[in-house]
């Protein structure tokens, strides 16, 4: 009998511990959002970002490059990648309390027995061997306890997964972010050298003139002014460019030769420029793991009611074991050795000054917390989505008003230095004239750098930058096929 003891044991064990769990019905609450973009969309079909892997929203080989680099290197999305690991175990630590653990024993025990106490007044020695294999301990979920709590930890996991994600498309984002702005402080930067060797030229250029009784001394001092402020310019934007490249190697993970740095400026797209879809509000909801995140965790606190729930029942825990047990090592494994116990417990709450009460009233408000941090996490990918269709909205204009300002301001300098140098007017219109174009290209250099922003904004927005074949992000994939 006692070889059959222990499997009828396991198999009433698993078959009792099946009960449904005490957790409420889990509902998706509804979208605090409109049902429609702010901005009108164009009707024509459009690519959606989702579907988009950054390698081909990215056309820049040497962003490109820089971004593979990242995902290998970056020590916070190793860290979100350890994290998913980390959650992994902990799912697995606890579904394991879903099913029996079975061990195995072996062990002796020796007593000596002096002879006042022995029967037959000598002293005795007595050994006793066993050999046992049995399950300690094993809670029965007779209502859902152990089971509400294996989902809660399933949906924690999930969320760090779906934070890895959120991560890895943020880091993607950053590093063109940061690409897009030191091209442009280095565009900034040439444009400085220039105007400064502009500006040298005409201080020159004046005093020459003032020394030939031309030029007053009032316009030798603007001169020399517009020369100097030219380079301090030129000094801030050294040390500018500088801290962008820093910047960018943070996030690259490792240090970068200069082969490595943009050589372009921002009138060079560094992403595709078709238009992006923008869809309903629903399809970010799908698509953005920060969001997905969120809902994650209001599982997990729905699934920790159902455990505080569960707390006021009985709980019903079994201890078994069946084996061999013999005074002699030899005779331990003798027909008529066998052994066999078997110990359930019932635990029933009686009294707890309120403690499972409060527990679940924990529970409860966690789940309430829940709903308004998914709310807020949908509120706010609306807005990062609809921010960035306003500003795509308008910047094509502002580069196209930009550009034609540069041309009327270039075409007015002409024009100034020609007055200047036939002597119908003084310095001053010249050198207002440089400081008017200086200000617009600079402008010029600003609006194509947050349309190229804009771009990188929007498709992060609308949740682009799944990952691709062969990326470092890989393991938080095949994390989330292994628990499963």
């Amino acid at each position: 009998m006692t070889k059959f003891f222990l499997p009828t044991v396991l198999a009433a064990s698993l078959a009792l511990g099946g009960c449904a769990s005490l957790a409420p019905t889990y509902e998706r609450p509804a979208a605090p959002v409109a049902a429609q973009w702010p901005v009108p969309q164009s009707a024509t079909p459009q690519t959606k970002a989702a579907d988009i892997g950054w390698r081909e929203f990215f056309t820049d080989p040497k962003l490109q490059q820089l971004i593979e680099q990242a995902l290998a290197n970056n020590r916070d999305l190793r860290v979100a990648v350890l994290n998913v690991e980390r959650a992994q175990a902990q799912y697995r630590v606890q579904r394991a309390d879903q099913l029996p653990s079975v061990n195995a024993g072996v062990g002796q025990s020796a007593q000596r027995l002096p002879g006042a106490l022995s029967t037959t007044g000598q002293p005795a020695i007595s050994r006793q061997y066993t050999a046992t294999l049995g399950i300690s301990a094993y809670e029965l979920d007779l209502f859902g306890r152990v089971r509400s709590l294996s989902d809660a930890a399933l949906s924690q996991y999930l969320g760090t997964e779906d934070a890895r994600r959120s991560a890895q498309i943020s880091l993607i984002a950053q590093v063109a972010g940061s690409y897009l702005t030191l091209a442009a402080d280095q565009e900034r930067l040439r444009l400085a050298e220039q105007t400064l060797l502009a500006r040298q030229d005409g201080l020159r250029l004046t005093q020459r003139l003032q020394q030939a009784g031309v030029s007053s001394t009032l316009d030798l001092r603007q001169a020399e002014i517009s020369a100097e402020t030219a380079q301090t310019d030129l000094a801030s934007l050294t040390a500018q460019v500088a801290q962008d490249r820093n910047a960018l190697e943070l996030l690259v993970g490792q240090p970068l030769t200069a082969a490595q740095w943009p050589t372009a400026g921002t009138d060079a797209p560094v992403s595709q420029l078709t238009e992006l879809s923008a869809g309903l509000p629903s399809d970010v909801l799908l698509t953005r793991p920060d969001v997905q995140q969120a809902e994650r965790t209001l599982q997990a606190a729905n699934a920790n009611i159902g455990a505080a729930r569960a707390a006021f029942f009985p709980r019903i825990s079994l201890t078994a074991s069946a084996g061999s047990a013999s005074p002699a090592l030899g005779d331990l494994f003798r027909a008529g050795s066998g052994t066999w116990s078997f110990v359930p417990q019932l635990t029933l709450p009686i009294f707890d000054a309120g403690r499972n009460q409060a527990n679940l009233k924990v529970a409860e408000v966690d789940r309430d917390i829940a709903v308004a941090q998914y709310d807020k996490a949908i509120q706010s990918a609306f807005r990062d989505v609809a921010d960035a269709l306003a500003q795509r909205a308008t910047i094509g204009q502002q580069v196209a008003s930009q550009q034609r300002l540069v041309a009327q301001t270039q075409d007015a300098l002409r024009l100034a230095e020609a007055r200047f140098r036939q002597g119908v007017d003084d310095r001053l219109a010249t050198l207002d004239s440089q400081r008017s174009l200086y200000g617009a290209q600079q402008g010029l250099i600003n609006a194509r750098l947050a349309q190229q922003v804009n771009r990188v904004t929007l498709y992060k927005a609308l949740g682009g930058g799944a990952p691709a074949p062969g990326d470092a992000s890989g393991t938080g994939a095949r994390a989330t096929q292994s628990a499963s």
